[in-house]
Formats: structure tokens, sequence, C-alpha cells
């Protein structure tokens, strides 16, 4: 049976419980994201502000982290978001989930504030809060490999400088590159005086049925590689998006007021400063890059949101920019969108030389971004506005929100621009965590070239172009309840059924892994009631935080501002349409019109224990 202790550490008593997760509990919500939600919304009292000791952080292994399970790296950290204020939430990969669990733990949730800067560390069994006054203060590659020459082998997540000073958008880190990225929660990290959770472990998981497993993943393997996106995810990474989008014209630029940049951030450039592909625990895709710069990446995020994003041209420019984030512990995310606003905002005359303390701000200009960078990590002036997020509108003033391109207070995670891709807008626009693709990517409506029976199996849409608003609420729907499965699995999306290939790892393979692992008997209808039971839950903790139907919307530039290059010139999303859409949408869920849980629906998820 696959470990299932949950540790509660309390950093202001010093106090710490172990206790066993109920199977029940994991039939509900299997784990990572999942058990993260529910524990969030049963112990986070109302009103608290996400930077006080009264938050709640959770560590959670997915429900089959660490096992021989192809991708099965995944962990998830939650909290109430420093960044948006509603539900915060960041999945990673790497290598800490799976030694988390040879750990012997699960799960961890911590509370409250430790006196002077602390460390966790969970080995066989039992966990120790430490001193870590020697780590505070240090990058996060340089804190990892002392904290690693201290106590030997071990795995980590940490906060970096950012984290440390709470910058509302800083990141969880771990090894040299992988980053639980979105919603600040290393902000939340910093705020409660932890400087890194370390696992070391001598144990393992006990598979009930090792010899079927293991059949299993020979299967999976040879399906996986059966796909043509496989071989190239391993050779090319995420970068091969990037001129997927651009060609189209559906990529972000200049703070969005452009839709297509250079091909000098295409792949095959990138490669040149690529030294070697790697890739997270049990992962046959090997995806991530080991640049020549002395870091790990670019992603497609980057290329978009640190490149075109903000008017970089060249490839090594862009990976400096990524690995600065990565030290500093900065989700890339956020930094490029928010710097991409502050630009624009000085560019229409809306902040000055007075507010940004003397420095003039302009796209394109690398010296100044890395500047900026470093300067909101440690919120030295004009870099301690944009440290605040999307929040800074409260000092800039309410008129620079129309430049803004967030969602509930989180910038966009994607360089894709929905104009153009509808069913992507809308999904962006109801994610739980804000304006993040993550959630409800539906991949597949990209793929022109795709037979349209094939789209229509899997999403249930007979229209088959990406520009409409048409039963795109369907893929939506579709894509947002199996994401929330594999995050509750602990399983990388990149095989996921409809995130990259309309092939991949869908309910069925779910259910025979399950089974291998844990002798449980469970069906693909139940499989895809944990993720619509996330969902909800999701829904119901942002409702009690204040949020409304009002903030399932897009940033007014995506109504207003028609796109102005390429076959996506003149696109832009309707707000009749997108209204339509929206109450559809609400529909499928079983919401009311008014976006909210039925009250019957909120009795039943409040029983479940």
């Amino acid at each position: 049976m696959l470990n299932k202790k949950l540790g509660i550490i309390d950093l202001t008593t010093g106090k710490i419980k172990i206790e066993t997760i109920p199977d029940s509990l994991r039939r509900k919500y299997l784990g990572g994201r999942g058990l993260n939600i529910y524990y969030l919304n049963k112990l986070l009292k109302r009103d608290v502000d996400a930077l006080s000791p009264d938050n709640v952080l959770i560590f959670g292994a997915g429900f089959l982290t660490g096992t021989l399970t192809p991708s099965s790296s995944r962990f998830s950290v939650s909290a109430k978001s420093p960044e948006t204020g509603i539900f915060g939430d960041a999945n990673c990969g790497g290598f800490f989930g799976p030694e988390l669990r040879y750990a012997g733990f699960d799960r961890l949730i911590i509370t409250g504030k430790a006196k002077k800067p602390s460390y966790l560390l969970v080995k066989d069994g039992k966990i120790e809060i430490c001193d870590s006054k020697k780590y505070w203060g240090k990058d996060t590659t340089e804190a990892q490999k002392d904290i690693k020459n201290d106590l030997g082998p071990c795995e980590l997540v940490l906060c970096g400088v950012a984290g440390e000073k709470l910058v509302r958008f800083a990141c969880v880190r771990t090894g040299i590159k992988n980053a639980a990225g979105r919603c600040g929660m290393g902000a939340v990290m910093g705020s409660k005086n932890l400087k890194a959770v370390v696992a070391q472990g001598t144990g393992g998981i006990k598979i009930k049925y090792p010899d079927k497993l293991q059949k299993l993943v020979e299967e999976i393997k040879d399906y996986l590689f059966a796909s043509k996106i496989t071989p190239i995810l391993g050779k090319l990474g995420t970068p091969l998006l990037y001129e997927v989008s651009n060609t189209i014209g559906a990529i972000r630029t200049k703070n969005s007021q452009l839709n297509a940049w250079t091909e000098k951030l295409n792949a095959e450039e990138v490669e040149k400063f690529v030294e070697k592909m790697v890739s997270c625990s049990s992962c046959m895709m090997h995806c991530r890059h080991r640049n020549t710069l002395g870091g790990e990446g670019p992603e497609y995020t980057a290329l978009g949101v640190i490149g075109a994003n903000i008017c970089i041209e060249e490839p090594d420019q862009v990976i400096e920019l990524n690995n600065i984030c990565n030290e500093l512990g900065l989700d890339i995310s956020s930094a490029g969108t928010i710097l991409a606003w502050a630009y624009e905002l000085y560019e229409k005359g809306l902040i000055d030389k007075k507010t940004t303390g003397g420095l003039e701000l302009k796209f394109g200009d690398l010296e100044l971004s890395k500047k900026l960078l470093h300067m909101i990590s440690r919120r030295e002036g004009f870099g301690n506005i944009l440290a605040e997020s999307t929040q800074a509108v409260k000092q800039l003033g309410e008129k620079t929100k129309d430049y803004l391109i967030a969602v509930k207070g989180l910038p966009q995670s994607d360089p894709h621009d929905v104009r153009y891709l509808k069913a992507f807008a809308l999904g962006i626009a109801t994610s739980s965590r804000g304006a993040d693709h993550l959630r409800s990517r539906p991949t597949l409506e990209i793929f022109q070239k795709l037979p349209p029976e094939v789209r229509e199996r899997i999403y249930g849409i007979k229209i088959q172009d990406p520009t409409t608003l048409d039963e795109k609420e369907k893929a939506v729907y579709f894509s947002e309840h199996i994401f929330a499965t594999v995050d509750c699995l602990g399983v990388c999306k990149f095989i996921c059924h409809g995130f990259n290939s309309p092939k991949f790892l869908g309910y069925s393979h779910f259910k025979d892994l399950i089974y291998a692992t844990t002798g449980w008997e469970i069906t693909e209808k139940e499989l895809e009631a944990a993720g619509r039971r996330v969902i909800d839950t999701e829904r119901m903790f942002n409702l009690k935080q204040g949020m409304t139907k009002a903030d399932d919307t897009l940033p007014k530039r995506y109504f207003d501002d028609p796109m102005p290059l390429k076959m996506a010139k003149g696109h832009h999303v309707d707000r009749k349409e997108f209204a339509l859409a929206l109450d559809r949408y609400y529909k499928l869920h079983d919401w009311t019109e008014a976006g909210m849980l039925k009250a019957e629906r909120v009795k039943e998820l409040e029983a479940i224990k």
C-alpha cells in the first residue's frame, strides 16, 4: 500500500503531529492537488492575510508519485495566494516528491511562523525543525548545494531571496530548474521563516502487484513512443511550441500590443545553447534543457513571456533572464508579465521617472530587465512596487489595470495570445488560480490537421474553428477534469490524454495503474468524479474568499483591442459571445447562473471525511 502519513507542523509552537490519511478520503481526492485543496478548505479561516502566520502551507505528493508509473514525479504546494488572495497552488516535478514519500510521508501541513530562519528535515518517518540561518539570504542553487553538503544525499524544496523578501510572485524551487512557480508559494515560505523542506528517505513504496505494474509500465512506454510528439519533445522540449504560435500570430508580444515576434527564438536556435536534455524522476520524455549558460531551460513559457513579451530577441539573452529568475526564486510567468506591464505604463506616460526612481523603462532592454529582476527580488526602489505583482495597481492607479494581462490577480502564465484561440480564452478566464493554461489547456484545438472525428470524440465538439467560442465550454470542461485528476495522481501532463497529443494516458490507463499499485478497483467514472470534486472544492474555496462571477473574465485588451498581425489579425474576444459561453460553462458544471455551487453540492463536499 502507498505511504499515507500526514505531518502537521506548527512552526510557532514547534509542535509536530503525525497522522494517517484515511483511505475513504484518498478515494475521494486521491492525492496531490486534490488532498491539498481538501485540507486547505477545511483548515483555513476566512479573511486570513496570505502572508500572516495563519495561512496554511501544504506540500502533497501525488497518489502515484514515486512509483514506477511513467512521469510520476509530481507534487503540489498550496496555500492562500499572496498574489491573488484566492486559491494558490503550484505543481512541480523533479525528485523531491518521490523522496518525500520514500521518507515516509505523503503530505505536510505547515502552519504558524518560526521565530528564526528554519528548515524542516523529513527523514524516515520523523520530522524535525532545524536552524537555517546559514542558508538564509542565499540564492537557490547556492543554498541547495550548501544544504546537500551539510546533510548528504537528499532532495529539497526551498525559496530564494525573493521568497524571503515576501515578493508576491516568489516561487518554490527544487533542483537546478524545476519550480512550483505560480501563485507566490515561495513568499508563503518566506513569511513563515521557512527556507526549505528537506527529504531524506531510505524506505520505499510497497506495491500491491509489482509484476503487473512492471508489465503495465512496459506497455505504456511502447504506447507513448508510438506517438510522433514523444521524440520531438525529447529532442527540442517545449520550445517547439514557439514557432507554432508565432507563425499564426498568437504569441504575446510587447505586453500584447503585438502578437508576433522574431524567428530567432525558434527551437532550432535555442538548441544551439543546449548542453543536453534531462528529465524528472521516472520520466521517459526528457524534455528539459541543461543550457550552456549554467542553468536549465528555457521552456516555451520563458521564450514568450521574458522574450517576446518584453521584446528580447536573442535566445542567449532570454536564457540569461531565465536563469536569473530561477536563481532568485521568481516565477518567470509573473516576472515577464509584470515587467512588460511596467514598460507599457512608462511608454504611455502613466508612470514616469518619479515613480521608477529615475529609471527609464523601455522594451527590449536586457540590462534594465536584469536590474529590475534583482531589485524586485530584494524589494529595492521601484522593485518594491513591482514585487507587489498585480496588487501594485493600488500604488500605480486604477487606470493602469487596463494594461495588465492577468485574471483574478494572476498574471497570465503562458505566451499564447488567446484572442485567437478562444477555448484557451475561456479556460484562463475560469481557471481556479487565475490566468493559467495548465488548468484546462485544450491544445488539440490548435491542431488543424487533426481529423475532425478525433477532436469530436475527445471534446464532443463539432465546430473545428479555434477562433469561435461556439461549443468551446466542452473542450475546457473535458480538459480541466482530466488535468485535475492527473494533478491528483502526481503524473506529468505531458503524457496526459489531450494535452499534447490525442493519444497518451487517459482514465483507463490510470485505473489500471491504481489497481496494480494498491489493489483498489476504481472505475473511470470515479476518477473523472474525483477531478470534478477537486474543481468544485477549489470553486467553493474561492467563493469563500470573496470571488464572484465578475472575476471569471479576461484582460480588457483581449476584449477591446483586435490583434494587429499575421493570420490572427483582427481577432479579439466579443463580450456578448464570451458571456454566453460562460453561462454554458456554468451549466455544464451544474453551478448556478451566478457561478455558485448549489447548496446540495456544498453540503455533500463539506461532509467528506
